[in-house]
């Protein structure tokens, strides 16, 4: 797991960071589902996936960048680059499952508490 975090540079950072806030908000919302934290949620999750796409980006910048340094038949190294990158979509996904597993427990405990008319 660490090796991954390492790998994916930079950019885990920002993802981590917004991904573990839109768990916790996601997690008050499944305890307390109040409205007020849907349009947060919303916006942290719309965050992580993009702060996890940015560092993916990024790191695939970087990797084609240093192409033409390599020799010729090194040129493939691109694609461990690419696949090093991932890790940020990677860690940005999982926080989103979770965070959605927790988000759909406060909708359903809010559904039970208002039912439809």
């Amino acid at each position: 797991m660490s090796d991954a975090f390492h790998m994916g540079g930079w950019g885990m950072y920002p993802t981590l960071v917004f991904g573990l806030l839109l768990l916790a908000a996601s997690v008050r919302y499944a305890i307390s589902p109040e409205r007020r934290f849907v349009p947060l949620q919303i916006s942290l999750g719309i965050l992580t996936l993009v702060s996890g796409g940015l560092g993916f980006v990024s790191g695939a910048i970087k990797s084609l960048t240093y192409m033409g340094a390599v020799q010729p038949d090194a040129r493939w190294l691109w694609m461990v680059g690419i696949g090093e990158s991932l890790h940020n979509v990677a860690l940005a996904l999982s926080l989103l499952v979770l965070s959605s597993l927790a988000a759909t427990v406060g909708a359903y405990r809010c559904s039970q508490m208002n039912p439809a008319s």
